[in-house]
């Protein structure tokens, strides 16, 4: 059974995550590009978890384009992985702090996966001590 590795992280914290599975790849997107809530006061304390930052970002037409076509090589790749019979599959979402729009699209990602009959984990890198 292939096995999804979902992570969000931080460019200028931890960095790419390295791939522990040893299979040396997988997907790495770069949020950047997306419209930053953490550069507004009301949602700098918050993270791509709370439903405030996932409505700013669900609102952004830009976010709904870039999940949509993430998704769809995810899919994609794990399914040609699975008929191969690779048992991981490691996806990176970052940006810059690891805090608002990574785990916000990390987070989605997982939720359509799951739904598609994917197995699914979530490491959030930049998340341990936050708050």
């Amino acid at each position: 059974m292939l096995h999804i590795d979902l992570c969000s992280f931080g460019y200028h914290k931890s960095g790419i995550p390295p791939n522990e599975h040893g299979n040396g790849g997988g997907f790495v997107f770069d949020c950047r590009f997306l419209p930053n809530p953490g550069r507004e006061a009301r949602y700098r304390h918050l993270s791509g978890l709370d439903h405030e930052v996932g409505s700013y970002l669900e609102a952004q037409p830009e976010t709904a384009q870039f999940m949509a076509h993430t998704v769809v090589l995810i899919e994609l790749a794990a399914l040609r992985y699975r008929e191969r019979g690779f048992m991981h599959l490691q996806v990176c979402y970052g940006c810059t702090g690891g805090q608002h729009r990574s785990v916000f699209c990390a987070e989605f990602a997982a939720r359509i996966l799951r739904r598609s009959g994917f197995e699914v984990t979530i490491t959030h890198h930049e998340r341990e001590g936050w708050l």
